[in-house]
């Protein structure tokens, strides 16, 4: 039987949520989510990951500016502004690194989380958010609906969701969403989206690395 068109959207971000209740070590549950994640993509996604980019140079700008919108608070104000309570309750969380010291060093811990943030999570999300969910909130028929369509409840509404994923960086993570959100409106183009956002997460990965910045990485 041939798979809901759905599937390939939404399956690999249902199994991303899924693994955050993994009964796993912190050194093995970046392994064994990065094959857990990379296998829906294979197996149901793979026809619906586009390739072919219109602006890769904007998009490349794009995922740079998201970039220092999502570190910039915290530069201006110090750690003590994760800390006020719209950033650091029951509902959002905290902004603080729970990882093992020894992690920290851990080369292939390291590659493993890298390559999973700059290549496996903005294609899933991509799909998940910009590719289906912005399109069935216009028509359940989604594949009826050209990429890019507008309107306000649709925009809003991904944003705020893609904003409440990222628990205590909401505020930035809603920025974020418009942004893409906004790039997917004027490219028409979910590879691009997905460029842009491969660019933010790459950097901020380069980011955690060089200034020793763990709690971006939750």
């Amino acid at each position: 039987m041939k798979p809901h068109p759905a599937v390939a959207y939404v399956a690999p971000f249902a199994v991303f949520i899924a693994l955050r209740w993994l009964p796993f070590s912190p050194e093995w549950l970046a392994p064994a989510r990065f094959v857990l994640l990379a296998a829906p993509l294979a197996v149901f996604s793979r026809r619906a990951i586009p390739w072919r980019l219109a602006f890769p140079i904007g998009s490349m700008l794009l995922g740079l500016a998201v970039l220092a919108i999502w570190i910039a608070p915290d530069l201006v104000w110090g750690p003590r502004y994760r800390e006020f309570w719209l950033f650091h309750n029951g509902i959002t969380g905290v902004a603080r690194s729970t990882l093992p010291v020894d992690l920290k060093s851990n080369a292939f811990f390291i590659a493993v989380r890298v390559l999973e943030s700059a290549i496996l999570v903005p294609v899933f999300e991509e799909l998940f958010w910009r590719g289906w969910l912005m399109r069935y909130a216009i028509r359940p028929d989604f594949e009826s609906v050209p990429l890019g369509r507008y309107t306000a409840l649709s925009f809003w509404a991904v944003a705020l969701l893609f904003a409440a994923e990222h628990g205590p960086y909401w505020e930035v993570g809603l920025i974020a969403g418009v942004a893409y959100n906004w790039w997917i409106v004027r490219t028409r183009n979910l590879a691009d989206c997905i460029l842009a956002h491969a660019v933010t997460n790459a950097l901020l990965a380069g980011y955690v690395l060089l200034f020793d910045q763990w709690q971006y990485w939750l």
